[in-house]
């Protein structure tokens, strides 16, 4: 089915549109993708996005169809540079699946965890496992020891690529991993009981042949944070992340062959995946990364002025940080499309960086589990606080507690017909946690967990969420992993970790703290500093509070479990 359907791959003058954006299928192909869309005609039973989206657009670099600029650029603001067509990506990626296979022995279905920043390396290894079946587990480079030891028992995974700064930790956790059995770094350097990646794959053959995956097959699993609890296992198939944006094209890009998309998001969440990867892909455009140490607005501004840059997306945080700046000194290339995700933008924002670049900034709102769930698709129009309308492939609906779907006006939760069919797109699963699956389930709607409102036009605005997860600068972090931080210091009885408000990333972690008698006579403003350095030393520095208030004694119910919406809402102003 997918050899007949061709995917996007034939480029004749577009005679159809989805919302009001030019296809590049042809006729034929383009009603039988229609076809699927409507249910008319079954998803095909295997497809692999190397093999079935990569090659075919190395094809047609061959003929001569495609633009000649490159599939991948990468620079590290220090005068390195990358750049990879689509043929070269698919020869370098073919090396790297043989390291996987041959030099590590890996096998379909094997997991491998992957922690590296944004360097090439990243997107080699992420085609590689998706050439040879091997499930990738994305991790942010800020991980401590202790989150590694973390996942790499949940997931059991039996191989490990990293870099030589997170080496050290990982080696001090290895031997409670039983299962695993390789460690590959990538670096210049060696290190005992370690092979080096780069040494490896550039003596590779590029002989290698993809694995035909079934389109329900697991392809990648992401950590995800909860309120309670580690960090759930969300696990996607090569359908719901690699065929997804085959059906649902343009419903939140509106990309070309001959435009190129940078993302700032980190490489360890599902946004990286879904910009930095998948559907600027589908449309054979071009992924921009800059390495980005740190996030200095001045970088990126100097970045789009130098580059032809086409989509900037970013979380709201990184708009607040440009728009604090003098615009009009700076010329953008060729920047166009604007999107923001991950947590909501102020409409004074949008206002402020419509003002000064002409631009607008499109909303976008998803989840770890379904991917892009609304978005402000091009062309449509903006409404300031609101963030666009349900994506294709999705029934997007405001229900209430008993899973009836709520007028227009009216507040509820935030949640997506998941039956009686569950749409491309979805989760397969928080693995080994069919409890927490399941509560996901109201009726006949997968619950997000937020709360919000829907207009008469169908565009959704976004209250707050139901749980107790923070949301700061784009990174999700959940309580319980703070808190667990704290008590460990000896200073900590007990805390709860809340968010708190803050003009620039939107919101950032609290942390109320009932000290213990022995360091109640400490100096306020020194203790505060050290719980911050010992919870960035703990857990992964993002996580650490910003804020920090101590507190004789917590709210509590009558059960005893702490009342964090009662703190949340004091912070809040709403009490």
């Amino acid at each position: 089915k997918l050899q007949s359907l061709k995917l996007l791959w034939t480029l004749k003058p577009p005679n159809r549109t989805l919302h009001g954006h030019p296809r590049l299928l042809s006729s034929d192909v383009y009603s039988q993708y229609e076809s699927v869309r409507q249910g008319k005609q079954e998803i095909p039973k295997y497809f692999n996005f190397a093999s079935d989206v990569l090659d075919k657009w190395s094809e047609i670099e061959k003929a001569g169809k495609r633009p000649s600029n490159p599939a991948f650029w990468w620079i590290n603001g220090e005068g390195e540079e990358v750049k990879w067509s689509f043929e070269e990506l698919g020869f370098l990626s073919r090396k790297v699946a043989n390291v996987l296979t041959k030099e590590c022995g890996l096998q379909k279905g094997d997991r491998l965890v992957l922690i590296l920043p944004r360097i090439p390396e990243w997107w080699l290894v992420k085609v590689a496992c998706m050439r040879a079946g091997i499930v990738i587990i994305p991790g942010t480079s800020q991980l401590s020891a202790k989150d590694i030891l973390y996942r790499l028992q949940a997931s059991k995974a039996t191989c490990i690529i990293t870099t030589d700064k997170l080496a050290p930790a990982v080696d001090s956790v290895a031997s409670q991993c039983q299962l695993l059995k390789t460690k590959l770094m990538v670096s210049k350097g060696s290190r005992e009981g370690w092979l080096n990646f780069t040494e490896l794959y550039q003596n590779q053959s590029a002989d290698h042949s993809c694995i035909k995956t079934r389109i329900q097959d697991p392809m990648i699993i992401f950590f995800t944070s909860g309120t309670t609890g580690f960090p759930k296992m969300t696990q996607h198939s090569q359908g719901s992340l690699g065929f997804r944006p085959l059906l649902s094209e343009r419903y939140w890009l509106d990309l070309t062959p001959s435009d190129m998309i940078w993302n700032t998001a980190d490489t360890g969440w599902i946004l990286t995946s879904i910009a930095s990867f998948f559907d600027p892909w589908v449309f054979g455009s071009c992924i921009f990364i800059h390495n980005l140490p740190q996030t200095d607005s001045a970088v990126i501004l100097n970045t789009l002025c130098r580059f032809p840059i086409d989509a900037l997306v970013g979380a709201p945080t990184l708009f607040r940080m440009l728009v604090q700046n003098d615009l009009s000194k700076y010329k953008f290339m060729k920047l166009k499309y604007c999107m923001s995700g991950g947590e909501p933008l102020n409409p004074e924002v949008m206002e402020q960086w419509k003002s000064q670049t002409g631009l607008d900034i499109q909303e976008v709102y998803g989840q770890t589990e379904m991917g892009i769930i609304c978005s402000v698709f091009g062309g449509m129009k903006i409404k300031p606080g609101l963030m666009g309308k349900a994506a294709p492939l999705y029934d997007v609906q405001i229900i209430d507690k008993d899973a009836n779907i709520l007028p227009p006006g009216q507040q509820g939760e935030i949640a997506v017909r998941s039956k009686p069919i569950r749409p491309l797109g979805f989760f397969s699963e928080y693995l080994d946690n069919p409890k927490k699956t399941a509560e996901t389930e109201r009726g006949d709607f997968y619950v997000t967990g937020d709360r919000g409102i829907m207009d008469e036009e169908g565009y959704f605005q976004f209250i707050g969420r139901n749980d107790d997860i923070i949301i700061s600068s784009g990174y999700r972090i959940g309580p319980f992993e703070v808190e667990n931080a704290l008590i460990e210091h000896p200073a900590v009885v007990e805390s709860a970790v809340v968010s708190s408000p803050d003009p620039l990333r939107g919101e950032v972690v609290k942390a109320f703290v009932v000290l213990s008698p022995t360091f109640s006579s400490t100096d306020e403003k020194s203790l505060i500093s050290d719980l911050q350095d010992h919870v960035k030393k703990t857990t992964a520095p993002y996580k650490y509070p910003r804020k920090v208030e101590f507190v004789k004694e917590l709210p509590k119910t009558i059960t005893g479990k702490i009342k964090r919406n009662e703190l949340r809402d004091k912070e809040w102003g709403r009490i």
